[in-house]
């Protein structure tokens, strides 16, 4: 997609950030594909990367448009909830909504391993928990 259509889904989407999903292409994917599905419903980063800078905060009721690996528009979605939290205070029905696991055991070992390859990990380290719905597939 071009700058343009980027421009013209902001100017739909007033105040919407662009964020990927995911620290690589499959995952990316993946993660993009359970949102389609209805799986995902859910997603979360760590606070210190929202802090630096590295990603924009969420915020209830914006509606934002996730991009895929290789920048073009995949999809919006719209923040339902935000909460921080710690690592070791996240809850089933968190982890679950995330649609990437099973069980919060699985969820834990994941996101663990996500966490050490991009700026570490502490189970007391603190979460941004977001909730968002659905909006719009854009076709990517």
């Amino acid at each position: 997609m071009t700058a343009a259509t980027l421009d013209d889904l902001k100017a739909r989407y007033p105040g919407a950030e662009t964020f990927t999903f995911g620290d690589g292409r499959a995952l990316c994917d993946e993660l993009l594909a359970l949102v389609r599905a209805g799986r995902k419903t859910a997603t979360c980063g760590a606070l210190r990367d929202f802090q630096e800078g590295v990603e924009a905060m969420p915020k209830v009721g914006r509606r934002d448009i996730a991009l895929d690996w290789d920048g073009n528009p995949a999809l919006v979605i719209e923040t339902v909830e935000v909460t921080i939290r710690r690592f070791s205070d996240v809850d089933t029905g968190f982890a679950l909504a995330e649609g990437e696991n099973e069980t919060l055991e699985g969820w834990q070992e994941d996101h663990r391993l996500y966490f050490e390859r991009n700026g570490g990990w502490s189970p007391e380290m603190e979460l941004v928990c977001e909730r968002f719905r659905f909006i719009e597939d854009l076709g990517s």
